[in-house]
Parts: structure tokens; C-alpha cells; sequence
């Protein structure tokens, strides 16, 4: 007996019912069981992903360790300014940090909900199909692991952090004399 289902991730459980309601002599196979070998190889296909994202993550954050250098030196009689008044080191450090991560959280924020769409209009517009009569599926289904996306954010904020430091100690170390000499 075969069942088609509306919402394919329900097949673990329906084929968990199978035997309590047919009987012990009855067994039930869900599709992911029967697509072990492909799923499988999405498994590693996600993790290559994760990797190709995190690489994508690492290139933006490039992008954003030029950009604050520029600020730092586009701004360099106003950090003058600012050391001369009494401003700290560590106080010049934590505005150009703080530019950073904040740029880092704006980029975050609209991948997460780009993919997001993405993975909306997949799973709800069935966008890719399949050969059902090899996949047993019609489309490819589409799920959002809160979990990926945390963790993916979650990269990508640390890696937007850690891209601010060096552009943000060379605001800090700036000698406030040079920039205002001929002042």
C-alpha cells in the first residue's frame, strides 16, 4: 500500500502508526528511508554549503575591513580631534567596532530573511519539481532549521566583529599630532 500525504513531513510519523493500527505483521517505509542514498548526499551537499557560506561571509567581511580603514582615514583630523579634546583610545576603538558589528548585523539581518523568502516561495510555490515517479515527490520540499540560521548568523556576526579590530586599533593608535600640524 502506497500513501501520499499532504505534508511529506509527517511520513515518520504516519509510518510509525502503520503497525500499531494494521497489526505486527505490517511494516511501513517512508520516503526518507527509501531515499537514504540521496539524502545522504544532501547531507554533505549542506555541509559543503556551509562552508561555500562561511567563505562568502569571510569575503564580505574583507569588504568590510576596507570600508572602515577608508572611514579611518577619511576621518583622521576628526580622531585627531577627538584624542585632543581627551577622547581614549579605547573610546576611538569602540565607535569604529561598534560601526562595524553594525554594519555586520544590517548585512545579517537581510540574508536571514532573504533566504528565508526563498525558502518560503520553494516549499509553498513548489518552484523546483521532480520526477515523481523517480523521487516519489513531486517538488523539493523546503525547511527552515532554526538552527542553521542561528548558526550561519551567528558566523557571520562574529566574523563582522572580528573584522572591525585591526581597522578599529588603527583609529586608537592614531597620532593626533600628525593629522592637525598644519592646522
Amino acid at each position: 500500500i502506497e500513501l501520499r500525504l499532504d505534508d511529506i513531513f509527517l511520513a515518520d510519523q504516519v509510518r510509525e502508526d502503520i503497525p500499531r493500527i494494521l497489526g505486527k505483521g505490517y511494516y511501513g517505509r517512508d520516503w526518507m528511508q527509501m531515499n537514504r542514498n540521496l539524502f545522504s548526499a544532501l547531507k554533505l551537499e549542506k555541509f559543503a554549503m556551509f562552508i561555500i557560506l562561511i567563505l562568502i561571509i569571510l569575503v564580505a567581511s574583507f569588504n568590510i575591513i576596507s570600508t572602515l580603514i577608508m572611514n579611518v582615514i577619511e576621518k583622521e583630523r576628526e580622531i585627531a580631534i577627538l584624542r585632543a579634546m581627551g577622547a581614549t583610545s579605547r573610546g576611538i576603538m569602540t565607535v569604529f567596532v561598534l560601526q562595524g558589528i553594525i554594519i555586520g548585523i544590517i548585512g545579517t539581518i537581510l540574508g536571514v530573511a532573504g533566504g528565508v523568502a526563498i525558502c518560503y516561495l520553494i516549499s509553498n510555490y513548489e518552484i523546483i519539481k521532480l520526477p515523481a515517479d523517480v523521487y516519489y515527490l513531486s517538488h523539493l520540499p523546503a525547511k527552515v532549521n532554526p538552527w542553521d540560521v542561528v548558526t550561519v548568523a551567528g558566523a557571520a556576526i562574529l566574523i563582522s566583529f572580528v573584522s572591525t579590530i585591526y581597522p578599529a586599533y588603527q583609529a586608537a593608535r592614531l597620532n593626533p599630532v600628525e593629522p592637525l600640524r598644519y592646522e
